[in-house]
This record gives structure tokens, sequence and C-alpha cells, in this order.
């Protein structure tokens, strides 16, 4: 089991004072477990940083302008094959299986493709088994690590880190082919209406602010991120 799965989940997840306030723990977990590489430790310290600083409103309008109204950055993995298809919503109940049988639950509210989620998910799981699973989605977590360094985005470093943490490096051709595929404007407020409009759906942690915060929440709790509480493994169990 890693801890390191644990913060870097959290550090994608949509930011709220509790998230805040476990923040300046974030660099002594990643040091003392000594599982990502120093380099991507070293990156990673002005997110934790801002985390740690900046209003938490600020973090929190920026959070959904990257992640929710630009959809070819979304943290709903099944998102990037399916789109909007029934195949995804399979997809989706399989997957909720399948941590169910291994031991996590979830709440209804929490979409199992949600990318924090199945971080926590590989959190409670052998390292070796979790970073074999972390390969099957790892040419989608490759191209958002160049969209969002594209962007010049302090959150690139999470999911470089991810990458470094896989055993095998992303099929290139798997990756080209989502970088091939056109980015949207999260300023282009009349694209993005046209979006809306053909989904009834609404995907993403920061999509409607009576769900975000609770979604959120509701993984913290899960992961015993508190300002006085270590990450140990207590998730919720069967």
């Amino acid at each position: 089991m890693a801890k390191s799965f644990k913060v870097l989940s959290a550090m994608l997840s949509y930011p709220t004072e509790e998230l805040q306030a476990a923040a300046p723990e974030f660099a002594a977990i990643f040091e003392a477990e000594g599982l990502v590489p120093a380099v991507d430790r070293e990156a990673l310290a002005p997110l934790i940083d801002e985390l740690a600083g900046q209003s938490v409103y600020e973090l929190q309008e920026r959070y959904v302008l990257l992640f929710d109204r630009t959809r070819s950055l979304s943290l709903h993995l099944f998102e990037h094959i399916h789109g909007e298809s029934r195949d995804r919503g399979q997809a989706m109940v399989d997957l909720a299986a399948h941590y169910e049988e291994r031991g996590l639950s979830i709440s209804a509210r929490e979409l199992p493709d949600y990318l924090p989620l199945f971080l926590e998910f590989l959190s409670i799981l052998p390292f070796d088994e979790a970073r074999e699973l972390l390969e099957q989605p790892l040419h989608i977590i490759s191209a958002l690590a160049t969209r969002l360094q594209r962007r010049e985005s302090v959150y690139a470093a999470v999911i470089r880190a991810l990458v470094a943490l896989a055993r095998t490096k992303p099929e290139a051709a798997a990756v080209q082919s989502m970088l091939d595929e056109a980015e949207d404007d999260p300023n282009d407020l009349e694209a993005l209406d046209a979006v809306w409009e053909e989904t009834e759906v609404i995907f993403g942690p920061g999509a409607a602010a009576d769900d975000s915060c609770p979604r959120t929440a509701d993984i913290l709790n899960r992961m015993a991120i508190a300002p006085d509480a270590e990450l140990t493994p207590d998730v919720t169990r069967n």
C-alpha cells in the first residue's frame, strides 16, 4: 500500500479548506515513502505551497476552469474513451463492482472513473499491483500531463508523477492519438453551451456547487486527511 497515491489523489481533488489544512503534510509523506522520484517531488512543491497558502476560492475557480470547463482535461477517465456513449455507463458499473470486490465502498454521488477516486483505490492495493493497474489508463494520464504542461499548469506535475510511478511507459501511438484531438477552450462560452445541450449528465467535481464539495469530502474522509491526521490506509471497508 502506498500513501503517495493518496496524496496525489488529494492534490487532484476539488480544493476545500480541509484539503488546504492537510497540504503542509504532503511533501514529508512523499519524502518518507520515496516512491515518487526526487525530480517529481521537487516539481510538486509549487502546487503544495499554493494549496496550503492561496485563497480557497481562487483555487476552486482555477480548478473548475481547468477540469470542469475543459473537457479535454477531464479527470473522468472513461470520458476520454467512451465520451457520453452507453459503453461508458457499463464501464463505470464494472469499475465500481471491482472497487467493491477489493473492499473500497463509494457513495452514489461519486463517479467510479474519477481519477482521484481511482488513485485512492490504488492506494489500498499492494504497490506492484497498483502500478500494474495504473498502466491501463496510462496513455490517458500521459496525454493529460502534456495538455496541462502546454497550459503551464502546476497540476501537470501531479500527472507527471503518476507517469513516473508506472512500471512502463505509455504506448506512444495511443498518447499521440489523444493529443491529435482538438482541445476545447474553456473561455469559449458558445461552445460550452453547445456541450451542455448535448448531454443531460453533468460531469466534474466542480460542475455543480451542491455536488462538488460533498464528493471531495467523501474522498477526504476515507483518506483520513485532516490537519492533525496521518495519511493511513483506512478507507471504508465492507
